[in-house]
């Protein structure tokens, strides 16, 4: 007669084990302390280094992570570049980074044209604003590019080369509220 089949017990999720770099970003996150007055929860972005971020927030504050959302990922290149460094890009990713401003719908084999950013972004406020008019007002957990863009929507998919450019702090504070969309960008419906 067989044995009776034991149930194995998953160990509670942890906090992942600090590196060089994660150990550095725990003390950021831990300085940014307190977070602004009001905040209801955490979405993030479900790129690892967003959610092991939110997680820290999360398990520090006891504030719920409420959503992860593919919204709010970083900007997706094209895997052609993936691993490498500017130098060893291939000449034809170069020459598309020469044109995409003159032409933000182009996109580079399978990554993400500046339009397509931008339109991602719009839907973005969109999400974040039906979870804010849900749960309050909410941590967004984020990446600075997808970040800067939300924060310059009116600009157009342009919106990039600014964001892109201007220098944004690990765990910053910035104010966003969705209630600033123009009517250019209105909102979806849920």
């Amino acid at each position: 007669m067989a044995p009776a089949p034991r149930r194995l017990r998953r160990p509670p999720p942890r906090l992942p084990r600090p590196t060089r770099r994660g150990t550095k970003g725990r003390e950021q996150v831990r300085s940014s302390l307190p977070l602004p007055d009001g905040i209801t929860g955490i979405v993030t972005s479900p790129i690892p280094r967003a959610r092991q971020t939110a997680a820290l927030i999360a398990h520090v504050t006891g504030l719920p992570i409420i959503a992860m959302s593919g919204l709010l990922a970083e900007r997706r290149v094209s895997s052609v570049v993936l691993g490498r460094t500017p130098a060893t890009y291939p000449p034809a990713y170069h020459a598309w980074r020469e044109r995409r401003l003159a032409n933000p719908s182009l996109r580079f084999e399978d990554g993400e044209s500046l339009t397509d950013l931008h339109a991602r972004a719009s839907h973005c406020v969109n999400f974040l604003h039906r979870n804010t008019q849900k749960h309050g007002p909410l941590l967004a957990v984020s990446h600075k590019l997808l970040l800067g863009v939300l924060t310059r929507l009116p600009e157009g998919p342009t919106a990039f080369t600014t964001a892109a450019s201007t220098s944004w702090q690990f765990t910053e504070h910035r104010l966003f509220t969705t209630h600033q969309l123009t009517p250019q960008f209105p909102r979806a419906q849920p």
